[in-house]
This record gives C-alpha cells, structure tokens and sequence, in this order.
C-alpha cells in the first residue's frame, strides 16, 4: 500500500492539481487507471511531506479522512503502532525509603492532626489483620485475607475522598470502611456471621458493606464492582451531585472483560469515576508479567479515553495527594481517572493459599521491611516532631486491647435466625419459599444435634 501509495503520487500529481475540486472517492476512482503509466520512482522524504503541505489549498482535503468521531489524519507512510514505549510510565512519589520528601516534589501538605489520624489508621489494619489472621489459623474464622503491604492505599485514598463518594470495594479495602467509621466490632460481627452482622451472615467473611457509610457490600466474583460503579457515577452526574464513585481493584482484575467494559463505559458517558488499581505484583499465584504484555495498567487508560496516572501505593503523601487531585478532576471535569498504585502484597493472598510455593522468601521479606508504607510514613511523621517512641507504644498497645476484645464480644454472640435465610429477596415471600423454609426448620427438629446450637430457628 505505501509504495502504491508513493507511485501514485509520485506521478499523478498534476492529475491531483487538476482534480483538486473532485471528492476524494472520486480522486481515487480516477487514478487508478494511471498507476500502470507510471515509473517507479520513490519520492523522497521531503518530496513527500511537500505533498501534504499544510499551506497548500490545493491539497488539504487529502490531509485528513472525515470519520464520525474526528478527522484522522493521512499519511503516504505504512506505520504500525509499536506494542509498547519504549521508555515506561513514571510512577509519582513523594518520599523517599527514609521518609523524605524527594527534591522539587509537588504533593497536597497535611495537617499534623490528619497525618497522625492516617498513620494510626495504618496501624489499626496491621494490627486487626495480624489479629485476625491468628484467629482463623486457630479455627475460630472459616476465611480471612489481609492488607499486608497495602495499608497507605487503603488509608490515604479513604482520606483523600469525601463522605458523599460511594465506594465500590473489592475485598482488600476493609481499611477504607474502617476511615468512614465503621468500628471494629461490627467488622468482627461480619467475620463471625453473628446477628448483628448487617449482611445477617450471608456472605463470606471479608465481605464488609455499610449503607449509612455509602460503601457498597463486597461481591466475591472478580471485577463485578467495576462497571457497577460507573452506573453509580452516571446516576451522581444525572442527580448534578458533587460527589463521584471509586472502585478499587486488582491487577488480576484487568484481565477480566468488565474492567475493559467498565473503562469504555465510563469516558463514553464522561462519569465521574475514580478507578484505583492496586498492582501488588501478583494475581494469586500469577505474576503480572503472565497476565499481560502492556506497561502495567495506566497504559490502557489512553487506549480507552481515560486520563490516567501512576503511583507509589507505598507512599502515603504521593497516593493521598493523587487521589485528591483524581477527584478533584472527576467530579469538576466530569470524567473518568484510572489510578495505577504499584505495591506488593507481603502476605499471602488469603488464608487459602501459601505465597512461598510461588515466590522467594527472599523477596517477601525484602518488601515487608525495606518498603514497607507503614514504616515509610511513620519516619515522616517522627521527623517532623509529630511522633515517637511511647506514642507508638501506647498506640499498638491500644487497638491490640480493642481488636481482642471485639473478637471475644462478637464469637459470643448468636448467628442470626434461620428464618433470615428467606427473607429480604421479596416484599412478599411466595408460597415456594414459605415452604422450603417449614421444610428445613421441620429437618431441624427431627435432627437437632445435626445443626449448629446457637442458629435459632
């Protein structure tokens, strides 16, 4: 195609000046009989670009191709777009590993009062993590997951939003809920599946949602928050809200279609959506570098129309100040941002599974101390006289004595009724599910021991 391209022009250009008012289709229809004329020369680079010399009346209706959607501009050149840049996308920091600022940064200062509430909040997760973590290896949990390594994208992106904003979770955001004010003993209620869980012990534990809070309930399938929360952006924009969504997800969710539906949808309808990726390196047990081929996830953003931007989701100061500014954007812009926060998961992915069969110690270990976010903000804040010893000590001292003691009130409580298996799906429950439940609690009675104890019926 270019060298016909460069032989038709090379040849047919006084023919092009003569034809200048015929339509393109035309142009092109009539010039194929030359081609068979003409030599072969090949026109050099400058000859070319003087073919589409923007000054040139004659020719600019050849310069661009009209197509719904824009004009695309014409070149006489065959040119694939490359796979990949050849230089990677920056990633944003503020601090440095020793809690520095980094030379020239730009970042949104905080109070002393707001880094300390953030700071406390990091330690608040690890803490009810590790807790938690202990609880269901001694069998008092069926399941649990942590944030380990993730805490400064948790708890600086909460402090960046607003408590209008609806969160859309996946299930790694228990920190972000916990900012809004959700106590830590409703998140042990949630665990245990006890009466006052307000999901009445339906859902798998980790599953945390609160209405008053405007943080949707979890879903366990990958990626099913994602477009959900660009409906619930184009329903704000809709309503004239000055609030947006924010849906948080892996990078093993971008290998899903709804993430790719999700962005589209969203800078087709210009919703005020703030995508917050957490690339912790790992999709369980599959590495990003056997998940795709791009330049981690911010890439795709252009592809898809999406303004984008990637941080150090180890960096407190750098993802508080993105997410700021993300929202900022999305809300008066009116339009999508998809934020890559580049982390790495330190512990494994859920109680289900065990990291080292499919990663060095070697490295895990190097990431949990060397960079870890909770380590990097706490120098930050210490040097900035904000912060020392004994408060520490009388911080982890603190939330170890709550998360405890919200373990032991909440597995002391009864699970809800069994009735609650079949209620909240119909105003009016229908005659089959009023008889599957007389069925069940009939089974009960006939074989008490088979069931749990403290399930009332």
């Amino acid at each position: 195609m270019m060298g016909f391209l460069k032989i038709l022009f090379s040849n047919c250009k006084q023919t092009h000046r003569i034809a200048s008012k015929k339509t393109l289709s035309q142009f092109h229809s009539s010039s194929i009989t030359l081609v068979g004329f003409s030599s072969t020369r090949l026109l050099s680079l400058k000859e070319q670009s003087s073919l589409f010399d923007e000054n040139d009346d004659d020719t600019n209706d050849f310069q661009v191709m009209g197509f719904p959607g824009g004009k695309v501009p014409i070149t006489s050149q065959m040119k694939f777009i490359s796979e990949s840049s050849e230089k990677r996308l920056p990633c944003y920091r503020v601090l440095d590993d020793d809690g520095y600022p980094l030379p020239g940064t730009i970042f949104e200062e905080v109070s002393k009062e707001l880094a300390i509430k953030m700071y406390s909040s990091m330690v608040t997760l690890q803490t009810m993590d590790t807790i938690f973590y202990e609880a269901q290896r001694q069998g008092r949990l069926s399941f649990y997951l942590t944030t380990a390594g993730e805490e400064a994208i948790n708890i600086a992106s909460a402090a960046a939003l607003s408590s209008d904003d609806f969160v859309l979770p996946q299930y790694r955001e228990v920190g972000v809920i916990l900012w809004r004010g959700y106590p830590l003993e409703q998140v042990a209620n949630q665990l245990f599946g006890n009466k006052f869980d307000y999901g009445k012990g339906r859902q798998m534990p980790c599953h945390h949602g609160s209405n008053e809070l405007n943080y949707l309930t979890v879903s366990s399938p990958i990626a099913t928050q994602i477009p959900q929360a660009v409906g619930v952006a184009y329903s704000l924009k809709m309503e004239k809200k000055e609030a947006c969504a924010v849906t948080y997800f892996g990078d093993g969710s971008t290998s899903e279609g709804d993430f790719h539906a999700a962005l589209n949808f969203a800078a087709v309808l210009d919703a005020p959506v703030v995508f917050i990726c957490r690339n912790n390196g790992w999709a369980i047990s599959t590495p990003i570098n056997q998940q795709f081929r791009s330049d981690g996830i911010a890439s795709k953003g252009q592809a898809y129309g999406v303004r984008s931007i990637r941080v150090d989701g180890n960096d407190a100061l750098a993802t508080y100040s993105a997410i700021r500014a993300a929202r900022k954007m999305a809300i008066k812009e009116q339009r999508p941002i998809l934020v890559e926060a580049m982390t790495y998961r330190v512990a494994h992915h859920s109680t289900s599974d065990d990291s080292t069969k499919y990663r060095p110690v070697e490295e895990i270990e190097h990431w949990k101390t060397a960079k870890s976010p909770i380590s990097k903000f706490r120098k930050y804040i210490q040097r900035n006289g904000w912060w020392n010893d004994e408060n520490e000590s009388e911080l982890r001292r603190d939330i170890r004595k709550q998360v405890l003691e919200a373990i032991q009130a909440a597995e002391k409580v009864e699970k809800p009724s069994l009735t609650d298996l079949f209620t909240d799906v119909y105003d009016k429950m229908p005659l089959n599910l009023q008889d599957q439940e007389k069925s069940v609690k009939d089974a009960v009675k006939r074989s008490p021991k088979e069931y749990p104890s403290d399930v009332p019926i």
